[in-house]
Parts: structure tokens; sequence; C-alpha cells
């Protein structure tokens, strides 16, 4: 490929321009597509790194109330993302048969769907953030001057649900693009609101941490409308029009059906991050915060792999409709290998600049050191990892939620969870022991996931 030619894929694939998957070069469509998906991920990330940005200005207590926060709204999380799979590998399936009519009448059910799971947690944000974080571990401080925080983000989680389902039918249709814009134009946002709300501008009073959850809320809420106006005709790929807009229970079925091994994955792995965040909290304020940013700069480079493997699952479905496993299983493999290696590149930054990542956010230096150790200690499992999870989605992408599933179970609650508790209390080794925990999770999820892919079943799997 002419360096000519792969600019102008570059900007084709940034434009939305529309391509077939299922035929031509493996690294050519993997290129198009995890290029604006690994942009859309790193977009995700920026609303938590802008956050702690902010919030870090504010003190410990206040870190250590989006950390706890933000412990519970990964179960929130979970459910979207695995919504979000169940309706990538539905829409990427029609499209790679050529259906774009019911691929539309796919993601509407998602829609649907993700609006009403949205409720409940709306519920529990409005009338019970204080007694949610008392629950968690929070101080005394924390429950009754900063829970607006949690109030707000739980009770606005719609805009979360909708955001990641509706990005999910951009995914699965091919057109990334759409969703790296909405994100770029949510951020944009975030970050302009963020110092506002929360320092105070001219006649806006400084509105503290509570600042920081409206800013969010808002941003996510106005992509979401974006999102929406875009479904109505102005992709390539996929369009929603009024008569599709009715509720299909088969299709919900299907959706649920898949969804729920997706689900499953990231609420095992969600509610394992919930348990650690509560053995962490007996260690104090400090260790919570550190550890906090530290996850915020992870999740900064873990959820562009997240875009590599969307693009794999994309990849994966869109060939198994087209009737081409074999492809489909190279794309998955390719992926992984460049995922390896981008995921050893951020794991060696880290080990040299980590103090400085930790200044940026910090001057505590107790809470930086915590930090600094939970960067160096978890990247060592990068190495794994990055084929592992790359494997994972795969399975989604094909449509076989049970198989990650059943491993995540076994890396997260079998051993993550147990192992995280002796070696932290048991063993005394304190926050570090929680660290060590989570490397060795994510190497055997890495390993596991591996193994089970080269078997190959995925490739029957009817959706």
């Amino acid at each position: 490929m002419s360096t000519s030619s792969l600019w102008t894929d570059i900007k084709g694939s940034v434009a939305g321009n529309e391509y077939d998957f299922t035929t031509g070069s493996i690294r050519r469509a993997i290129l198009l597509l995890s290029i604006p998906m690994v942009l859309e991920m790193m977009m995700e990330s920026v609303f938590a790194i802008a956050d702690i940005f902010f919030v870090s200005k504010l003190g410990p207590e206040a870190v250590a109330a989006v950390g706890l926060t933000e412990g519970m709204m990964t179960i929130l999380y979970a459910i979207a993302m695995g919504l979000s799979m169940g309706t990538t590998a539905i829409v990427a399936r029609r499209i790679g048969e050529g259906n774009k009519d019911a691929a539309a009448v796919a993601g509407v059910q998602g829609i649907f769907v993700s609006a009403a799971v949205s409720i409940p947690f709306m519920i529990a944000g409005i009338f019970y953030a204080p007694e949610l974080l008392k629950w968690m571990g929070a101080s005394e401080t924390i429950q009754s001057e900063l829970s607006l925080y949690a109030s707000i983000m739980l009770g606005g989680n719609i805009v979360v649900m909708l955001l990641f389902v509706i990005n999910a039918i951009f995914r699965g249709a091919g057109d990334a693009a759409i969703s790296m814009r909405v994100l770029i134009y949510a951020n944009a946002l975030n970050i302009v609101l963020d110092p506002i709300l929360i320092f105070g501008l001219g006649p806006i009073p400084a509105m503290g941490i509570a600042g920081a959850a409206i800013a969010t809320v808002f941003s996510r809420a106005l992509a979401v409308i974006y999102q929406l106006y875009m479904l109505t005709g102005r992709s390539n790929r996929i369009a929603v029009f009024r008569n599709d807009w009715v509720l299909d229970f088969t299709i919900v079925k299907n959706l649920i059906r898949l969804s729920l091994g997706g689900i499953g994955q990231f609420l095992i792995g969600t509610a394992s991050w919930v348990v650690l965040i509560r053995i962490l909290a007996q260690f104090g304020s400090e260790v919570l915060a550190g550890y906090t940013i530290a996850i915020r700069i992870f999740i900064f480079s873990l959820l562009p792999s997240w875009g590599m493997s969307n693009a794999a699952a994309t990849l994966v479905g869109q060939n198994l409709g087209a009737g081409n496993p074999d492809r489909a299983e190279y794309s998955a493999w390719l992926c992984g290998g460049i995922n390896t290696v981008f995921l050893v590149l951020v794991g060696i930054s880290y080990y040299i600049f980590a103090d400085t990542m930790m200044s940026w956010f910090t001057a505590d230096p107790d809470v930086i050191a915590v930090g600094v150790r939970c960067l160096k200690i978890i990247c060592l499992g990068y190495l794994i990892y990055g084929m592992g999870m790359v494997m994972a989605q795969s399975f989604n992408g094909a449509g076989d939620t049970v198989s990650p599933t059943v491993i995540n179970f076994i890396a997260f609650w079998i051993v993550e969870i147990p192992l995280a508790y002796f070696l932290a209390t048991s063993l005394g080794w304190r926050e570090d022991g929680v660290f060590w925990a989570i490397v060795i999770a994510e190497s055997l999820l890495g390993v596991m996931a591996i193994f089970w892919f080269k078997q190959g079943r995925w490739k029957t799997k009817v959706v």
C-alpha cells in the first residue's frame, strides 16, 4: 500500500466513507475500522480523565467520592456494554447478510431495552445515594457533603446507556466514524463545562464536585441527541426511519439472550472491581484516591485497546454473516497481535513516567506513591492481556457471549477477589496485594481466552 493510498484510506476512515469489510485486504479493513474505534474509545476515556483532573483540585475526599461513585457506575457500564455487545453482534450479522432494514430494526430494539434498564438505576441514584456510598465504605464527610455527585451520575444514567448502545449500532454497521465524532463533541463540551461548573465563573456559582457530574451528564445528553439525529438517514451504513420505531419482541428476546452473556462478563468484571474498591477503602482516602487516579490513567490506555477489540468484533460478525469464517478468524488474530504490541509499549511508558503522570493530577505525596505502585504493578499483565481481550471480544462479535462470561467468572471471581483479600489482609500486603491480584487475574484471563478461541466453536454460533 503506497503512502498516498494509506493516507487516503485514513482520511476516508475518519470521514466515515462506506467500505465493504467482508472482501479485500484484512489489514486494510482493520486499519479503516480501528482508527475511528480507537479514537472513539480514547474520547470515552477523556471523560474520566477530565473529571478526575479538575476534581483532584478539591482534595483527596473529593477524588475518593468520584472513585466510589465510579465503583457503583461500573455495574451500570457493565449492563450498557453488555447490551452494546448484543446490539453490535446482531447489527453486524445483518449488515454482513446485506439486510440493512433488519439491521435498523435490531438497533431500535437495543435503544428500547437500554432505556428501560436505566430506570432502576435512576431511582436508586436520586433517592439512595448516601446509603449506597455508605455501603461502599465512604467516610462520613463523603456521605453527608459529597453524595450529590453520585446522585446526579446515577440519576442521569440513561444518557450513558443510550450513548453506549447507539454507538454500538453504528459500530455494528461499520460506521465507527460517527461514534468517534459523537464523543469528540461531547468531550469538548465536558472539558469546557467542568472547570466552569466546579469552580464557578462570573454569575455561575462554584458547585464543587456536583458541577463535574452536571457537566458530564449534560454533555452526554447532547451527544445522544446528535446520535439520534445521525440515525435518521445521515449515515451511509444504517438509517432508522419512523416505521422502524416499533417493538419486535422476537428481536428483543434474541438481543437479551445475546446481551446477558455480555452483561454477565462485565458484571463479573466490574462487580469484582467494586469488591476491590471495598477492600481498598479500609486503608484510607489517600489509598482510594491514588488507586482512582491510577485506574483513570489505565482506562486511557485500555479503552483504545477496546477500540481495537471492537474492530475485531465487527470484522468477525460481518465476515461470519458473509460466510467467511476463516477471514473472521484471521482478523481476530491480527487485531490481537497489534493490540499486544500497543499495550506492551504503554506498559513501558508507565514504568518510565508513572511519577510524572500521577503528578499531573495531585501534589499529595501519599496519593502519588500509591498511584505509582499501582501503575507499575498492574501493567505487568499487559503482555498476555492484550491478546486475550481481543479474543474475548471476538467471541462476542460471533454471538458467543457464554465463553467469555465463563472466562471472566474464573479469572475475576474464583481467582482475583479471594487472592486480593488474602494478599491485602492475611499477608498484610495492603493495597499492593490488590494490585498483584489484578495482574494475576488479567494474565489468566488472557491465557484462557486464547486457548478457547483456538478451539473454533464460536464459528458455528447462530445470531
